[in-house]
């Protein structure tokens, strides 16, 4: 066998443990990324019944040759709704099935308790996948080091072409061409080009807004490289900033520097995001502050753990996670810092190489 297949093989036999933890005999998996960690598919379609006795994806026609490529379990191509199999094939070979109550809708999960009948229970799998996907085997680090050395690169070509005049959407549309000439499959998520008082918007999305001489930047940007993401956040400046966007700089920096410092495994989340707090704090700045510090990331762009004030998860070797605050003055500027980083016993490993010194262009 392959290391990608005894890597899926282990990590079905760590969800058969938690399946024993939730005292049910079997599982359906059919969220896409879980689908895929678990299996090797990446088709739109496909679910995944677990059981100690047998893995077996479902999935259609369309994917018949692609399913049979990709996974290292047995494969069954059924004609007509794919669900329906599901719940035939489940229901003689288990008395209580775990399926993700998260990702189905409530019509679907009815329908599973009709076609299992009164014989077999239906119960919610609970994000037990999720949590067996936060710690990143050796495999996946590296494959998100490379999507992040990825990122970083397509941020210093595209940036080179960032010209007054240009638009947002302009701007965005580069980069993500610069990211797939690279070799990503595409962007982790839709690319933010924020220019001037829009970069106040933390979730921003490109328009027709122009990049002006004089004016910031936001750059929050991420690839998706074999199925594995990166994030990362950078500011570019059109021209030589005044001394207070230096200033407002240099307290994000220092307060991403202060929750770099507190990511090591042991760690509890919610205290990395009080050091960003701490620190800005410190400068008159917190209440500038509007989301959580990070979040993990990996065949996702957003996953577990939260770093957060209310997170209640501790840091774990190979995790990965994102260390991103961020300063929003309403009508004025916006300034975010962002690194993709490996969580170890000596600390945080940042995997995004771009330098974090302002990117200042000439205007």
């Amino acid at each position: 066998m392959t290391r990608a297949t005894d890597a899926r093989a282990g990590r079905r036999q760590r969800l058969l443990k938690a399946l024993t933890e939730l005292r049910c005999d079997a599982a359906v998996i059919a969220h896409p990324p879980n689908v895929r960690y678990l299996t090797g598919f990446t088709g739109s379609n496909g679910v995944l019944f677990l059981s100690a006795a047998q893995a077996v994806l479902f999935t259609d026609p369309r994917y018949d040759l692609q399913a049979h490529e990709e996974c290292d379990c047995r494969v069954r191509v059924v004609r007509g709704p794919t669900w329906e199999s599901v719940w035939k094939h489940a229901a003689p070979r288990c008395r209580r099935l775990a399926a993700e109550a998260e990702h189905l809708s409530r019509e679907l999960w009815r329908q599973g308790e009709q076609r299992l009948g009164r014989s077999v229970r239906l119960e919610p799998l609970a994000g037990a996948v999720e949590r067996l996907r936060e710690v990143k085997s050796p495999e996946e680090v590296e494959a998100m080091r490379a999507s992040a050395q990825l990122c970083s690169k397509a941020f210093q070509q595209a940036t080179r072409r960032f010209r007054p005049g240009m638009t947002e959407t302009d701007a965005a549309a580069e980069i993500e061409y610069r990211m797939r000439r690279l070799g990503a499959q595409g962007p982790a998520f839709e690319t933010i080009v924020a220019a001037g008082a829009r970069a106040a918007l933390p979730h921003a999305r490109p328009g027709a807004a122009c990049l002006a001489p004089g004016q910031p930047v936001l750059v929050d940007m991420g690839a998706n490289a074999d199925g594995y993401m990166s994030d990362m956040t950078r500011m570019v400046h059109l021209g030589a900033p005044g001394r207070p966007f230096l200033e407002l700089y240099g307290a994000v920096l220092e307060a991403q520097q202060a929750a770099l410092a507190a990511v090591r495994a042991g760690a509890a989340a919610r205290r990395v995001d009080q050091a960003a707090r701490r620190a800005l704090r410190a400068r008159g700045l917190e209440r500038y502050f509007t989301h959580s510090t990070g979040h993990g990331v990996g065949l996702e762009i957003h996953e577990g753990p939260r770093l957060g004030a209310r997170s209640d998860e501790t840091l774990e070797t190979g995790m990965v996670v994102t260390v991103e605050p961020g300063v929003y003055l309403a009508g004025k500027a916006g300034i975010r810092i962002e690194d993709t980083v490996l969580v170890t016993a000596a600390g945080a490993e940042i995997l995004t190489p771009a330098s974090k010194e302002l990117v200042v262009l000439e205007s």
